[in-house]
C-alpha cells in the first residue's frame, strides 16, 4: 500500500535573493481589503525556500510548496518556476 502525500500548502512569489547555494528568499504578496474602509492593501511575507537543481534566479516568479524542516529557516522547497525574468 502507497503512503499518500499529504496536502501541503503551496504559494507563488518573486525571487529575492539568490546568495547561497541552493537557496533562496521568495516574496509572497497577498491582497486583502482592509477590514473598516474596504481599500486593498498589499501584504508581503519572505519565506525562505530550497532549490535542490538551483533552476531559479532572482525575478523568476516561482511556486513553493511547504515541507519538513531543513535547516533552522528553510521550511519551503522549490515546486516550479513559472516564469522567467
Amino acid at each position: 500500500m502507497a503512503k499518500q502525500k499529504r496536502g501541503r500548502r503551496q504559494a507563488e512569489g518573486r525571487v529575492l535573493k539568490a546568495n547561497n547555494v541552493k537557496t533562496r528568499i521568495v516574496a509572497v504578496e497577498q491582497r486583502i481589503p482592509h477590514a473598516l474602509y474596504g481599500r486593498i492593501i498589499r501584504r508581503t511575507a519572505k519565506f525562505v525556500a530550497h532549490d535542490e537543481r538551483e533552476e531559479s534566479q532572482v525575478g523568476d516568479l516561482v511556486c513553493i510548496e511547504e515541507c519538513r524542516p531543513l535547516s533552522k529557516t528553510k521550511r519551503w522547497r522549490l515546486v516550479d518556476v513559472l516564469e522567467r525574468q
